[in-house]
């Protein structure tokens, strides 16, 4: 089992960057594919990317290909998100999940441990 936290947003203009973090409990870090999902209000969560167990591979949502950078860190159980030239249909909050072995990297069913969200506000 792994526990997520996750930290780092805020309140940032249009063009703007942030780095969002999160944090897993445990030594099997490097166990888990690591993802980052959003959900904007009245809306469904949605993908925004994922890193293999190694960090050898990642993925990402078209949206925001090009603007954000997922890495990890296994010596220190993290994950981030670091999100340039910030647009505000980004706002919304930002969630960490974990799996062992998701089939779809994309699919927000197929992970089994998620960190309680961070909100991410983008102003025009």
């Amino acid at each position: 089992q792994v526990q997520l936290v996750e930290s780092g947003g805020g309140l940032v203009q249009a063009g703007g960057s942030l780095r969002l973090s999160c944090a897993a409990s445990g030594r099997t870090f490097s166990s888990y594919v690591m993802g980052w999902f959003r959900q904007a209000p009245g809306k469904e969560r949605e993908f925004v990317a994922a890193i293999s167990w190694s960090g050898g591979s990642t993925y990402y949502a078209d949206s925001v290909k090009g603007r954000f950078t997922i890495s990890r860190d296994n010596a220190k159980n993290t994950v981030y998100l670091q999100m340039n030239s910030l647009k505000p249909e980004d706002t919304a909050v930002y969630y960490c999940a974990a799996d062992p072995d998701p089939e779809e990297y994309g699919s927000k069913w197929e992970y089994e441990y998620w960190g309680q969200g961070t909100q991410v506000t983008v102003s025009s």
